[in-house]
């Protein structure tokens, strides 16, 4: 199982980067560097909840979120995907700054096939770095519209 923990800091404040986070309408393909429109499926949402598949042609995942507003918190259950077993998933807490908020996450991943393996071997060595800057893009990106 490979686990790795990053935060990344946004002039947003935790109520607007919780609607970036869930926000699953028909732009979340531009958005987001790791979802495209062939791989983005909304199956059902609730209020506090949401089941999407989500990924791009290398790896997707069908996935149950869930959100705490008043908490900060994001919880991302894997359900199903080509790389990841159940158990994996992703956490979000959305912390008050002085000038903003600091998105804390914490990825862990279970590999299911051999192509997860290799993917979850790379986690330690550079997923905390890409993956914070991945967020700090679409964040960026928010604090702009």
């Amino acid at each position: 199982m490979a686990t790795t923990h990053f935060t990344v800091h946004t002039s947003l404040s935790p109520t607007e980067v919780m609607a970036v986070v869930t926000d699953f309408g028909p732009d979340r393909a531009r958005w987001w560097p790791n979802v495209d429109d062939a791989h983005f499926t909304v199956h059902d949402q609730g209020r506090e909840w949401a089941e999407v598949t989500e990924g791009t042609g290398m790896g997707w995942e069908r996935e149950r979120y869930s959100w705490d507003a008043a908490a900060g918190t994001v919880t991302i259950d894997t359900l199903e995907s080509n790389l990841w077993a159940p158990g994996s998933g992703w956490r979000y807490e959305l912390l008050p700054a002085a000038d903003g908020t600091d998105l804390r996450v914490t990825l862990t991943r279970k590999p299911s096939s051999f192509k997860g393996r290799l993917v979850a071997g790379l986690i330690p060595l550079v997923g905390a770095r890409t993956l914070a800057r991945q967020f700090e893009t679409v964040l960026r990106r928010a604090e702009h519209r």
